[in-house]
């Protein structure tokens, strides 16, 4: 912006198509994936002969790849719901959001922890300053450097407990 200006954060935006649109459209992409973090018995899956930590990892990058994928695409006929940016940091940290709380919760649970954190978000008004950037990093705008490392530790501390512990019981 014009004299160093800071841009303001996404919340302030109105119209009928904005970044809360395409913040809650990632929500449920991402949170309908959650549930297939499981199998049917985890006695199986700690006893099977093959590699789970590889395969639990490629499930939760894919999950992020196919949710993240749809609103770009969906923005092809329409208006633009969030910059490019915004979207790809918001489907990483929610992805690893639903990574965690299959962790913490259990795979039909995982919803919970991107739920929560997403209406904690959209309700309640940020603190000032950095802890506010971290609470409600998927309303910040895209150049906002504490959002972006909040999103990418969340996908990458998801990803690696999902893969190295599985989904919880």
């Amino acid at each position: 912006m014009a004299g160093g200006a800071a841009a303001p954060p996404l919340r302030g935006r109105a119209g009928p198509a904005g970044p809360h649109t395409a913040l809650l459209a990632l929500a449920a992409n991402v949170t309908a994936a959650g549930v297939g973090l499981g199998g049917q018995e985890s006695a199986l899956d700690r006893t099977a002969s093959i590699r789970w930590a590889p395969r639990r990892a490629g499930h939760i990058l894919l999950i992020g790849v196919i949710a993240g994928a749809t609103l770009p695409a969906v923005q092809v006929l329409g208006p633009e719901l969030a910059p490019t940016t915004v979207i790809l940091r918001n489907t990483a940290g929610l992805t690893g959001l639903i990574a965690l709380g299959a962790v913490l919760c259990g795979a039909h649970h995982a919803w919970t922890l991107p739920t929560t954190w997403l209406s904690y978000a959209l309700v309640v008004p940020p603190p000032t300053g950095i802890r506010g950037e971290v609470c409600a990093w998927m309303l910040q705008p895209p150049d906002t450097p504490a959002a972006t490392a909040t999103a990418v530790a969340l996908l990458a501390t998801g990803t690696l407990l999902h893969a190295v512990k599985g989904p919880g019981t």
